[in-house]
C-alpha cells in the first residue's frame, strides 16, 4: 500500500467552477421564466424557491448522480473524489489524481444539503417574514423562533467564512458541504491545461477606459458651441432650417411678434432675438450660424440690434 501523492489543485479553478454553475443555473431559470411569461406573466414569482430547487436538482441528477462533473467543473477540468478511500496499491498511483468518485450515500447527502437545504431555508425565511415572527408584538414562541433562526444564520455565515479562509490556505473543500462529505475536487485529466484567452478581457478594458474618458469629457463640452464650430464645415449650411422654418429656433414656438434676423432673414420671436442680442453682442443665428447685425419686423422696417426700441 502506498500513501497518496500530494497534489495542489488551483483555487481559481475551483472558485470559477462554482461561479459557472451559478451562472448556468441562472441562465436556465431565465429561459424558463420567459416561457411561462408568455402564458401568464408573474406566474412563477410565488414559486421561485421551487423553481430554483428544481433546476438545482436537474443539474445534480444529470451530473453528480451519474458520476459526471457539473457543467462548471467540466469546463475547469475538475471532478469530485472521495477522500476517505484514496489509499491504493503502489502500481496504481501515478499522478495523484486517481481515486474513486463519490459513493451513493455521499451523492444523496449532497443533494439533500444543496437542493433540499437551500429550498427549506428559503421557504422558512419567507414564511417567518410573512408571519412577522420578528415583531416584538407577536407571541413569545414565534419571537424566540425568529431569534433562533437569526442565530443559526449568523453561525452558518461565520462557519462559511472560516471554511473560506481554510480553503484559501490549503486549497481543499471550497464549501462546508464538501468538507463534511470529504468530497474533494481534483483534476479530471492530468494532461489538460487551463487555457485562458485575454482577448475578451483586453477588449473590455479598452472599452471601459474609453467610456470613462467620455464620461469625464462630455460634461465639459458645450453642445451648442460644438455644433456651431462644426456647422461651417457642413455641406449644407441651410440644413438647420430644413424643418419648420416658421417656428422660432430659440423657443421652438410660433413667433407672436415675428422678427427677422439680418442678413439671413430667419424668423424669431422679438423677445427671444432681442434678449440674445443683448446678452451676446456677437450673437450668431441659431439656424445658419451667420452673425446677426440687425433685426427687422416681419413686413416692417429694419432695426439695429443695439437699439432700445
Amino acid at each position: 500500500m502506498a500513501p497518496p501523492i500530494p497534489i495542489s489543485i488551483s483555487r481559481v479553478n475551483q472558485v470559477d467552477a462554482a461561479r459557472l454553475d451559478v451562472e448556468i443555473s441562472a441562465m436556465l431559470k431565465e429561459q424558463l421564466v420567459k416561457v411561462f411569461n408568455l402564458i401568464k406573466p408573474g406566474f412563477l414569482f410565488q414559486y421561485e424557491p421551487e423553481l430554483d430547487a428544481f433546476l438545482e436538482f436537474l443539474i445534480w441528477r444529470f451530473s453528480i448522480w451519474v458520476d459526471k462533473p457539473t457543467p462548471g467543473n467540466a469546463l475547469m477540468n475538475l471532478r469530485y473524489r472521495d477522500e476517505r478511500a484514496i489509499t491504493m496499491r503502489g502500481k496504481e498511483v501515478r499522478t495523484g489524481l486517481e481515486g474513486p468518485g463519490l459513493t451513493a450515500s455521499q451523492k444523496i447527502w449532497y443533494c439533500l444539503a444543496t437542493v433540499g437545504g437551500q429550498y427549506f431555508w428559503a421557504r422558512l425565511q419567507s414564511f417567518s417574514a410573512f408571519r412577522r415572527w420578528g415583531d416584538s408584538e407577536q407571541r413569545s414562541l414565534a419571537h424566540r423562533t425568529w431569534g433562533l433562526i437569526r442565530r443559526l444564520e449568523g453561525f452558518y455565515r461565520a462557519a462559511s467564512f472560516s471554511n473560506l479562509l481554510i480553503f484559501l490556505y490549503t486549497g481543499w473543500y471550497r464549501s462546508l458541504i464538501e468538507r463534511a462529505l470529504k468530497a474533494r475536487l481534483v483534476y479530471g485529466s492530468p494532461n489538460m491545461n487551463r487555457s485562458v484567452s485575454f482577448e475578451y478581457m483586453n477588449r473590455q478594458l479598452v472599452w471601459n477606459e474609453f467610456s470613462e474618458m467620455l464620461l469625464l469629457l462630455l460634461p465639459l463640452l458645450n453642445s451648442s458651441s460644438v455644433r456651431k464650430l462644426l456647422l461651417p464645415f457642413s455641406k449644407d449650411k441651410s440644413s438647420g432650417s430644413a424643418g419648420d422654418v416658421t417656428a422660432c429656433p430659440i423657443c421652438q414656438a410660433n413667433p407672436t411678434i415675428p422678427f427677422l434676423a439680418l442678413p439671413c432673414e430667419h424668423r424669431y420671436c422679438y423677445y427671444c432675438l432681442r434678449t440674445r442680442c443683448a446678452a451676446v453682442p456677437s450673437f450668431r443665428c441659431s439656424r445658419c450660424n451667420e452673425p446677426v447685425v440687425a433685426m427687422q419686423r416681419h413686413g416692417g422696417s429694419i432695426k439695429s440690434k443695439d437699439s432700445k426700441n
